[in-house]
């Protein structure tokens, strides 16, 4: 099984350039309106679809839950290597759990998290940038943010 995600975007171009980053991976496929990466790692269908205009972020935040804070922070440092700004929340407690993080913006506005998940913790504690919705049952269980 493939996880998919479709997002809608106002410049193909520079999303293409973003998610190429981020991704570190070239999207399989390129229309007009249209991009399409195919990931390995995380198992991942992820869409570009051109629009007029984009209202806000449709969605919480995206992310990406690594085994390491290592991890983390190779993530963390390839991205500012490549020009990105990230903003960094080490040793949060987030979502029912305790969590070293870093996020970044696409061109839209949509907020992707890079983030390790030390341990449990038994209050819900958010920051301003995570669990901005309540999480869900799975969510908690799954120990994941939001």
């Amino acid at each position: 099984m493939k996880m998919h995600v479709g997002i809608n975007v106002t410049d193909l171009n520079k999303s293409i350039e973003f998610y190429t980053k981020v991704f570190n991976s070239e999207p399989v496929k390129v229309q007009s309106d249209y991009a399409k990466f195919l990931l390995d790692d995380p198992d991942l269908n992820f869409t570009l679809n051109l629009k007029d205009e984009v209202s806000g972020n449709q969605v919480g935040h995206f992310g990406f839950q690594v085994e390491t804070l290592e991890e983390v922070l190779r993530h963390k440092n390839r991205l500012e290597k490549l020009g990105f700004f990230a903003r960094e929340e080490m040793d949060v407690t987030c979502c029912y759990a305790a969590q070293d993080k870093f996020w970044v913006t696409d061109p839209d506005g949509n907020e992707w998290e890079f983030f390790y998940t030390k341990g449990d913790v038994e209050a819900l504690v958010t920051t301003a940038s995570c669990c901005n919705t309540q999480p869900t049952e799975l969510e908690i269980k799954n120990n994941s943010c939001c």
